[in-house]
């Protein structure tokens, strides 16, 4: 990486950078000499469309209070090297806009409507030297939109994100009656500046936390049911997690000479390209790594006769996940006992998924996945029965560890602060999406099975869309019953 230096310290460089400083010539040559890139051609994107659609939500359930939503800022690695932004999921989907430093305020107006300013950071500065001399100038990490750009292409108003601290604690100042509501954790500036004219106003820190809260809870809420563009973000995500899964079975062969972290960088690849990312860490366990629910150190060896788990998905460029899990034989059949393992949660997941739908409860999904599965357990002679006792104390878990599905969306765990009587003790609406996941995890040291099952984990994950009358699965580009995923594998490691 090259090396840089802040403008306001012109003469005194990096510790150990290798220029002394900057001669008045190349200071002043630096401003001169540039056309000018500003884009007039602009029009607001199809996705600012939603997202003032969602405002007017968010401004209806709260009239008459300011609410402030961050995007977040850069966060340090090593030195002077930061993880890569993503923005806050909530500020994504209320903008449509992803950039780091930037701050949603929606100021209260007369009406009871709000009025929406987008502070964000604007081009850098040639003046001063800024474009050239920061670490986080254009020439060093890319132009930034100007103001007027990002107002074309996000129906907002916008202003410089580098006054919006100071302004919002002026208006707080101005209106110490208005209610001000923040979504923190994202912008450690913006919170302290909260807390500070929050003291100003006499409201105490609990009665500001409770409010804040409030504003958490409903934009999750806000979140579960899709609108008509998210669930076409969240059938491309999966499209493109398929086509992952295929390359993933194409280069199985390095994987088995190399490491699990084949997979992983394999995956990655098709993500980058055709995606933002991964949704999250991959999980790419094979072998008794698969019994373990977040393998994501991904260094263990791949070997043929044991089973790989998938646990992979690929995020958009508007950063919706899918998240989708396979179980397959690494070496493109499945053992008897593997396949014993793979049948029953492939059963269990088959009954999840057809208890989704609309007016279902949310949990019904998930109890009728366990019943399947804890009855094979006791079938196998692994628990005794009665099956009900065994589902009232929850004896399977032993076996299956983990809750059977979660809502998802622009967060791979979508909606896990929503309000859980609209969430987990809800019933599921049209436009919601979530994953339906059984599964299996025998342990490699558990003396409570017989050990031809020790060491063998088995999950199938898909994303299923609430419909109007039943559901969708948006991951059924991926086989799933067992004599499918091996003439699958097949005609990909050996195509005719």
């Amino acid at each position: 990486m090259s090396e840089q230096r802040r403008p306001d310290k012109p003469l005194k460089g990096r510790k150990n950078g290798l220029y002394p400083g900057i001669s008045d010539e190349l200071e002043e040559g630096m401003r001169r000499g540039w056309s000018d890139t500003e884009r007039g051609d602009l029009e607001p994107s199809e996705h600012s469309g939603y997202a003032a659609k969602r405002r007017k939500a968010v401004s209806a359930a709260f009239p008459g209070e300011r609410i402030i939503i961050p995007a977040g800022r850069l966060k340090t690695r090593s030195n002077d090297v930061d993880y890569g932004f993503r923005a806050a999921s909530d500020y994504a989907y209320l903008t449509a806009d992803q950039t780091e430093n930037s701050v949603l305020v929606l100021e209260p107006r007369p009406d009871g409507g709000h009025a929406a300013t987008l502070y964000l950071l604007p081009r850098s500065n040639r003046e001063n030297g800024e474009f050239w001399l920061d670490g986080q100038g254009e020439l060093w990490v890319g132009r930034r939109r100007s103001l007027a750009e990002a107002a074309a292409e996000l129906g907002l108003e916008t202003c410089d994100s580098r006054e919006a601290a100071e302004r919002i604690a002026q208006a707080v100042a101005a209106a110490p009656d208005t209610v001000t509501r923040i979504l923190r954790g994202h912008d450690a500036v913006l919170d302290a500046a909260l807390d500070q004219a929050g003291a100003a106003c006499r409201r105490s820190a609990e009665e500001a936390a409770r409010l804040d809260e409030e504003l958490k809870a409903f934009m999750h809420g806000l979140r579960l049911v899709k609108d008509d563009w998210e669930i076409e973000q969240l059938r491309r995500a999966c499209e493109v997690t398929v086509r992952g899964f295929e390359d993933v079975v194409r280069e199985l062969a390095q994987a088995v000479a190399t490491s699990e972290r084949w997979i992983e960088g394999t995956f990655y690849r098709r993500a980058r390209v055709e995606g933002n990312d991964v949704g999250y860490s991959s999980i790419c366990a094979a072998g008794p790594n698969a019994t373990t629910l977040h393998w994501t150190r991904n260094n263990g060896a791949v070997r043929p006769g044991e089973l790989l788990l998938l646990d992979a998905g690929a995020e958009t460029e508007a950063l919706y996940s899918a998240d989708v899990t396979r179980t397959l034989p690494i070496s493109g059949t499945f053992s008897e006992i593997q396949r014993r393992v793979y049948d029953a949660v492939y059963d269990a997941q088959e009954a999840g998924i057809a208890a989704v739908g609309p007016g279902a409860r949310f949990r019904d999904f998930h109890e009728a996945a366990q019943r399947v599965l804890a009855e094979r357990l006791i079938e196998w002679g692994l628990l005794e029965g009665p099956l009900e006792r065994v589902l009232e104390l929850g004896l399977q878990r032993r076996y299956t560890l983990h809750g059977t599905g979660h809502m998802l969306g622009l967060d791979v765990h979508d909606c896990a602060e929503a309000r859980c009587e609209d969430y987990v003790d809800g019933t599921l609406r049209p436009g919601m999406v979530q994953t339906v996941e059984p599964g299996l995890y025998f342990q490699p040291d558990d003396e409570t099975v017989p050990a031809e099952y020790r060491g063998i984990g088995v999950r199938i994950e898909d994303d299923i869309l609430v419909t109007a009358d039943g559901n969708e699965n948006l991951s059924a580009g991926l086989p799933r019953r067992a004599q499918d995923i091996e003439r699958w594998m097949g005609s990909l490691t050996h195509p005719a």
